[in-house]
């Protein structure tokens, strides 16, 4: 009986921390609703006083994209004499040859080729090595598998009118978001987060993040935060804080898109999410401490620690999802009186939260029109299933995050595929199976199993929460096998 009731406090615990998470979420939607009614503008300055600005576009091993990336860049909408282009190109293999060779094709950019053979410190060490030879004041980033808009600068330069303002930040579009329903459960998720979480936070001046690419960067932020560090896997999100931090205040600006590629494949999405969340957990490890003991206002503490933990609700659900199987068995028994069982029902607040902000992010890009809400009522539940398949994965990450295990930036193989192609020819694709695929197999055929035994004995109060798990790792698992062991 003593160990049911351990059990039951973990639950509560990880319910009750979800339920939390999911009011700082209510209150960003609530923001987002005032955000969208005052989005920022920003003219720029004439065309003969535009200041010098450097795009760097980091590069490593990415022969499918370069070329896109370098035709996009050729086009920015920008005075020639007042540009540099960067391609900081760490990689080791025909890729180099491929820049080298297609930029001829610009005689009249300017084109910058900066090759590393030891590429120390990953992404950051190459965005610290072309900043000493940046010539821009003003630094705009962009990853090989983005497509940036011409109009990019123009539509940012004229916020740094304000000498405070340090970064500005575009919204991620998604190029491939029909390709599969990986994709477009992807942006399902992207949007959620460029629409409602980045609007909600800038409008109250919580901490914004910079997301890695698709936003511009005064230089001189950049330097008196410490430049970029590499000792977190999010180095974006590490140099967001030590600025803000500091003092400098960022822009995002919803309306200005930046269209990137999507992973199409489940172990290129299991290398980005292991990443982000193992990164987030570095960075709150790194800075949660900093942020409560400066003089910010309570609400941006708060919603710091909400921000840099967030990823800790992928440990929550895994706790949730092994605790529920125990307690199931325990009411079965009628070890745990109906009414605390059904009691617990409270924390489904938390999921209804969560799951209006997916709703309005999502709906709001589509006018709440009737296909989109269509789409929406199958897209959620299988949205919220996948993720929690996912748990287990990020989990992992979470934890190796916070207790400061280090290992290797895994950067996410690109592919630039049509809706036709596919991307099992990839030669960058990951092949090792990792021990988290197999427990996700493991654990579909146990929720599987809890399904069954519900409906068997009639007991439904915990069905639809078994279901959606055996569901999300079903599909996070096959998904998985079906794409680590092509060859």
């Amino acid at each position: 009986m003593i160990f049911i009731y351990i059990i039951m406090g973990i639950y509560v615990l990880a319910m009750l921390f979800i339920l939390l998470y999911s009011f700082a979420q209510a209150n960003l939607l609530y923001h987002f609703f005032k955000f969208r009614k005052n989005i920022p503008k920003a003219s720029p300055p004439a065309w003969e006083k535009l200041p010098f600005v450097t795009i760097q576009l980091p590069i490593f091993n990415e022969k499918y994209v370069v070329e896109r990336l370098i035709d996009a860049a050729a086009k920015f909408n920008y005075p020639k004499d007042k540009l540099e282009i960067q391609l900081l190109d760490d990689s080791t293999d025909e890729t180099a040859d491929i820049i080298k060779s297609y930029i001829q094709n610009y005689p009249k950019i300017d084109f910058q080729y900066i090759h590393r053979t030891d590429r120390r410190g990953f992404k950051a060490g190459a965005l610290k090595a072309g900043l000493e030879q940046a010539k821009g004041e003003f630094i705009a980033v962009f990853d090989a598998d983005f497509v940036p808009d011409p109009d990019f600068i123009l539509q940012t330069i004229g916020h740094f009118s304000n000498e405070k303002i340090g970064m500005v930040q575009s919204r991620w579009t998604h190029l491939n978001e029909g390709y599969s329903i990986l994709t477009r459960l992807q942006a399902f998720a992207l949007d959620a987060h460029f629409m409602v979480e980045q609007m909600g936070r800038n409008h109250q001046q919580a901490f914004i993040n910079f997301n890695g690419t698709g936003g511009i960067w005064r230089k001189s932020c950049i330097l008196d935060a410490g430049n970029w560090h590499d000792d977190t896997l999010t180095e974006d999100l590490d140099l967001s804080y030590r600025a803000q931090q500091k003092g400098w205040e960022f822009i995002y600006r919803p309306d200005i898109k930046s269209p990137a590629e999507l992973p199409p494949v489940m172990s290129a999405i299991k290398s980005q999410q292991f990443r982000w969340t193992k990164g987030g957990a570095e960075c709150a490890a790194k800075h949660l401490k900093n942020v409560w003991l400066n003089p910010f206002g309570l609400r941006k503490k708060l919603h710091a620690s909400a921000h840099l933990l967030n990823a800790v609700i992928f440990i929550a659900v895994v706790f949730v999802s092994l605790c529920s199987i125990p307690l199931w068995w325990a009411f079965q028994q009628e070890m745990i009186p109906g009414e605390i069982f059904r009691g617990a029902a409270v924390f489904l607040v938390g999921f209804v939260i969560i799951a209006l902000v997916y709703f309005f992010a999502n709906l709001s890009l589509v006018e709440f029109s009737t296909k989109g809400i269509l789409r929406f009522l199958w897209e959620l539940p299988l949205f919220l299933s996948v993720s929690m398949g996912l748990s287990i994965h990020n989990a992992q990450a979470v934890w190796e995050g916070l207790t400061g295990k280090k290992s290797p930036f895994i950067r996410t193989p690109k592919y630039n595929l049509s809706e036709s192609e596919s991307w099992k020819k990839n030669s960058y694709h990951q092949l090792k199976v990792p021990m988290t695929t197999y427990l996700e197999g493991i654990m579909s055929v146990v929720f599987l199993f809890m399904v069954v035994m519900s409906i068997y004995f009639q007991t439904y109060e915990m069905l639809v929460f078994h279901a959606m798990l055996a569901l999300g790792f079903t599909l996070v698992s096959i998904e998985s096998f079906k794409s680590y062991r092509l060859k």
